[in-house]
């Protein structure tokens, strides 16, 4: 064999250990960024967020989230000031659970996708700033999350394809439209690895369909977001014969209005719906928790436990919209749900409920919750969670 020919294969051959050996070592234990921290007992515990920064323990919470108004170090603050918001879809099929991320949110939006399969779109921000956190399993585009994700001036819209069947449900195509391509869209389509890569490991024991097996991180996708120049700044482009961006997303951004302190804990306790009648694998219950001021999510019967730290989520707010349900529309069986105007909404906080009413003017308009006064209503510090459901919807509490 001559020297050239020999010297390829042997090239090669080293290529393909240093793959076979990263991807073993990424995969090999199911738990990617997989690392030890300690818990607050100090004992060792495995989990999925890699830690990021250094905070020191003295360290005042005195900074005020925009999204989910807790309070948290100038340490994380200057953080997420050099970002945008994380607007992720992840899936909610039976195969998919537990997911990857969902606790860490700081704000989750729920409705069905298509067939009584409901899905998530969280957003990342605050909370996500310590640990490089795993997200998983990531899934397509529906153009009511793009609606919601819309009133948070252009996040970085994560997502793995999309509806695409011409007509009023074309995500892609009204992301497109929207002009997002070139300026947050991070459609794993244009991306690939190693920013989103394939788990099919992700939870140990478990065989699943290719299509609740992709992954991705928190700083991975924020990566991307510097190297096309998508930061907190967006980035100028030309419109006509004017320039425009070059603007923080936050500079026309009102956050939410929070609670100063926390009230003694209301009498409601328990609150229970369904997104359609006989699909019990996504029926869901909160239980209000007054040692922590949260309500404990359960999802088909069972505790719904984030696989990063076998931890069930909670949330400070739990918010029942109530809006139009249309469709199946076409042969995919796409949904179409009212995400402007106004309606009917049950909020869940401190244990108590409290009916109000949701407002959102246009696509781009940030969604409000408003009193009976036209007021808005001052949330609890934390994690909402909002599920929309149709308007005939119960709501048992």
């Amino acid at each position: 064999m001559k020297k050239p020919a020999l010297f390829l294969i042997l090239g090669l051959y080293l290529a393909s250990s240093v793959i076979s050996f990263g991807l073993f070592s990424y995969f090999g234990s199911g738990n990617s960024l997989a690392t030890t921290t300690q818990d607050q007992q100090g004992e060792n515990e495995e989990t999925l967020l890699s830690e990021l920064l250094e905070i020191d323990p003295k360290e005042e919470k005195d900074q005020v989230c925009p999204l989910n108004g807790k309070y948290y170090t100038q340490t994380e603050r200057e953080a997420w000031e050099k970002r945008r918001p994380l607007a992720v879809m992840i899936e909610n099929h039976p195969e998919a659970r537990p997911q990857s991320g969902l606790s860490e949110a700081d704000v989750v939006f729920e409705a069905i996708a298509e067939g009584g399969v409901t899905r998530f779109m969280g957003m990342f921000y605050c909370e996500v700033q310590r640990f490089d956190t795993t997200l998983a399993p990531i899934r397509s585009a529906r153009s009511y999350f793009v609606d919601w994700a819309s009133g948070f001036n252009r996040p970085l819209y994560v997502h793995v394809g999309g509806a695409n069947l011409p007509g009023p449900a074309d995500a892609l195509g009204q992301i497109s439209d929207y002009g997002w391509a070139g300026e947050n869209d991070l459609n794993q389509f244009s991306i690939g690895y190693p920013t989103f890569v394939r788990d099919y490991n992700r939870v140990e024991g478990k065989e699943v369909a290719t299509e609740h097996t992709m992954v991705t991180t928190t700083e991975g996708l924020w990566e991307v977001g510097v190297e096309r120049e998508w930061t907190n700044i967006s980035r100028e482009r030309k419109a006509g014969y004017k320039t425009v961006g070059g603007d923080d997303w936050q500079e026309d951004f009102e956050s939410w209005s929070f609670q100063d302190s926390q009230p003694e804990a209301g009498q409601t306790r328990n609150i229970s719906y369904d997104f359609w009648s006989g699909y019990g694998d996504y029926s869901v219950k909160w239980e209000f928790d007054a040692e922590t001021n949260g309500y404990k999510r359960f999802m088909g019967g069972d505790s719904h436990v984030d696989l990063n730290n076998d931890q069930q989520i909670q949330a400070a707010n739990v918010i029942v919209l109530l809006t139009t349900e249309k469709g199946p529309i076409d042969e995919k069986k796409h949904l179409l749900y009212g995400t402007t105007g106004t309606g009917d909404a049950l909020l869940f906080k401190n244990g108590e409920a409290v009916e109000v009413t949701w407002s959102k003017k246009t696509r781009t308009s940030e969604l409000d919750f408003i009193d009976n006064r036209g007021k808005q209503v001052p949330l609890a510090r934390g994690l909402t969670w909002i599920s929309v459901v149709s308007k005939d919807t119960e709501v048992a509490y």
